[in-house]
């Protein structure tokens, strides 16, 4: 996508689907979701059903898992027949040869190796003193799915390349960056990675502060997943001060709201760098060197669940997908309402504003560089992966250009980025080596082990998970 890149800089404005004109769609649509048995699919078509204007037209689903695939499926007939979409097919198949041809927008919502390797990916870093909450975006467990799931992806990309050139491609599989920045290195492709933590957080912080989301002028740029929102007002008026005040008296254990007492990883490092940051505390504190290396400060900054829970996602993520399975099972049998409201998440709005030629606001993961090649964020390297905002209409989605970020903010996405850039080349590479020296590289894992360990380490992990990573040497 930063081939598309136009100079411009953020409004400032919000993303919001109620600036949209009853404007009609010019034709029918083609839209392919890969992995179609992830929680997003469902939501994500159903915002595609409620576009005004939507002239109707194919949703393929892609799965490997039949029975997941036919139950999605059966999922969005049922959406079908509660909108009254009878403008809409729904074709589904374990092959996606057959059905990538004459797709518009192609979603990506991969999971490599299902639950196979949960548990390695968590407790194999474990007994070397590596603590992870989720670890799926950087870190041991991060890097692997990486290295896992890079290869697969690639493949994707390339039957794209051949059967629909012009396709627009939507990732929501993490690891973001190292999936955008692979397919940024290897695909022609116009891709572009969607995380909804951006417009998770500004709500959340909206909220914090006491004022309306929609009033709320605000920037945020950085990386995937250290994005810092470097402006924060409401009628021109600094938010951060009121912010930092009510952070530290969390941080000292004397909230004044007990419902907002935790978030407490990101509380701090908005106190000592200067800018709140869009991850969940339980991811962020994976991010950095700073959190999960002692056990007192585990104690101190870490809660339950997403705010820093040990193996968090190793020990909830099976019983999460079954769940789902249950209630799209629900869902068909009219046991659980699909009546939902246009969610947030960014594809919809997308996919209305190129249709549409409408300008639409997004933040998405692309690469540093602007059509000249110079970069989107001036102190982060330009052959790495960003995020930030973006402008949609008929052209694509096109990055504008940020500026510098703050030192100390750069200098964290940097050390994130190191990871990304060998982690990214080893899945293209199919080395395993320079999986080894990207962990070397990782802040939480070189904060607690030494190279030698680390070495030892990702020897390991390669060994358990051989049967998911075809062709390393």
């Amino acid at each position: 996508m930063a081939n598309t890149a136009k100079r411009r800089k953020p409004s400032g404005a919000n993303e919001s689907f109620r600036g949209f004109p009853e404007g009609k769609m010019t034709r029918p649509l083609k839209v392919t979701v890969i992995g179609a048995g992830s929680n997003f699919t469902a939501r994500l078509v159903n915002d595609i059903l409620r576009i005004p204007g939507e002239a109707g037209g194919t949703v393929a689903l892609v799965d490997i898992d039949r029975s997941r695939l036919v139950m999605m499926k059966r999922v969005i007939e049922k959406l079908f027949t509660h909108l009254g979409k009878d403008n809409w097919t729904v074709v589904a198949t374990g092959n996606r040869r057959k059905v990538l041809k004459g797709t518009h927008y192609l979603i990506n919502c991969i999971e490599v190796s299902g639950l196979a390797c949960v548990r390695w990916d968590n407790d194999i870093p474990a007994r070397y003193g590596v603590d992870q909450c989720i670890g799926d975006t950087i870190g041991p467990g991060g890097l692997f799915k990486a290295l896992r799931t890079i290869p697969v992806w690639l493949d994707i990309l390339r039957d794209a390349e051949d059967l629909c050139p012009e396709a627009l491609v939507l990732n929501y599989t993490n690891p973001m960056n190292m999936l955008c920045l692979a397919a940024g290195r290897q695909s022609a492709m116009a891709v572009v990675g969607l995380c909804h933590s951006v417009q998770g957080t500004g709500r959340l912080l909206a909220k914090r502060a006491g004022v309306p989301y929609e009033q709320m002028t605000w920037e945020c740029a950085g990386i995937n997943p250290l994005a810092w929102f470097t402006r924060l007002e409401h009628g021109g008026r600094d938010l951060y001060p009121l912010l930092k005040e009510k952070a530290r008296t969390d941080l000292a254990g004397k909230p004044a709201d007990p419902d907002d007492a935790g978030d407490l990883v990101r509380k701090d490092m908005m106190v000592h760098f200067g800018a709140f940051i869009t991850e969940s505390s339980g991811h962020l504190s994976e991010y950095l060197p700073y959190y999960r290396k002692r056990a007192d400060l585990h104690e101190k900054y870490c809660r339950p669940g997403y705010e820093g829970e040990s193996g968090f996602y190793a020990n909830n993520w099976p019983t999460w997908r079954q769940q789902a399975d249950e209630r799209r099972r629900a869902m068909v049998g009219d046991r659980e309402s699909i009546d939902w409201p246009r969610s947030y998440e960014y594809a919809g709005g997308i996919i209305e504003a190129c249709e549409k030629d409408l300008p639409f606001r997004v933040h998405g993961n692309v690469m540093n560089r602007d059509r000249g090649g110079g970069p989107l964020i001036g102190n982060l390297s330009a052959d790495g992966c960003v995020e930030v905002a973006c402008m949609a209409d008929r052209s694509g989605v096109n990055p504008t250009r940020p500026g510098r970020l703050p030192p100390q903010m750069a200098a964290l996405c940097e050390a994130n980025m190191r990871l990304f850039d060998l982690g990214a080349q080893a899945a293209i590479d199919r080395s395993k080596e320079l999986a080894i020296q990207a962990l070397y590289l990782d802040p939480l894992t070189a904060a607690v082990c030494s190279p030698a360990e680390i070495r030892k380490m990702t020897e390991e992990l390669f060994a358990a998970e051989a049967d998911f990573l075809p062709g390393y040497r």
